[in-house]
């Protein structure tokens, strides 16, 4: 019989969060910067769809230059990642740096993400945020609600360490004074986030869903909270 769930650590992009539409982020980068008229206008139809599409599978991209994650160890990794990225997808160096400034803008909760932490915290669950982050997500979990519905905040940033290293979720653990054999973790990546396995945390797995809506719900059967 396994040990009830008594913890919950959430990953944040792409589990708690979407990660925006890119034509609202790059039309607002490109009034950042300044530029007349539209993107589209000012970028010809063809490239302006291909950084749109671009930008829409960014950390894909990201994952393939990056693969080590360094880019999540601090901001200026972040920011010199950001770079190469925007050089491989053919960006114009004046929006470069008004779409890295203004990415977590867009960055909107899932329709089912309150919901499920509201239930979770009354059914007396703790409730921890792991993520894979290089800048601060403080200003955006004040923004979409999720700051007072979080027990504990555990950013790669400040740990030094990046999952799938163990190191992360040890600090995770500790922060959410969870039990690992009485923890779920809940992610997008079998390959960061399943790693909490090894450590004897049970691991759901929510790829990456178009949509409002994560199927959050899930996480509330697996728990036993109705």
């Amino acid at each position: 019989m396994p040990e009830p769930i008594t913890a919950v650590l959430f990953d944040f992009h792409s589990t708690l969060v979407d990660q925006g539409e890119p034509v609202p982020w790059l039309a607002g980068a490109w009034a950042h910067a300044g530029k007349p008229g539209t993107p589209e206008d000012g970028l010809g139809e063809q490239h302006y769809r291909q950084i749109v599409d671009f930008l829409d599978e960014l950390w894909t991209h990201g994952r393939r230059i990056d693969p080590q994650h360094t880019r999540d160890l601090g901001a200026d990794q972040h920011w010199k990642v950001f770079r190469e990225l925007a050089a491989v997808g053919d960006l114009p160096t004046d929006l470069v740096r008004p779409l890295w400034e203004s990415m977590l803008d867009f960055w909107i909760a899932y329709h089912d993400t309150l919901p499920t932490l509201t239930a979770l915290r009354t059914a007396g669950i703790r409730v921890g945020l792991l993520s894979n982050i290089g800048v601060d997500l403080t200003p955006a979990l004040v923004r979409e609600g999720l700051a007072g519905m979080l027990d504990s905040v555990t950013q790669s940033w400040q740990v030094g360490a990046v999952k799938p290293d163990p190191r992360i979720f040890t600090a995770a653990l500790e922060g959410l004074g969870a039990d690992p054999l009485q923890t779920l973790m809940v992610g997008d990546s079998w390959a960061e986030d399943g790693a909490a396995a090894a450590l004897g945390v049970r691991t759901l797995i929510l790829p990456r869903t178009r949509g409002p809506v994560h199927g959050l719900d899930t996480v509330l059967r697996l728990v036993g909270v109705s």
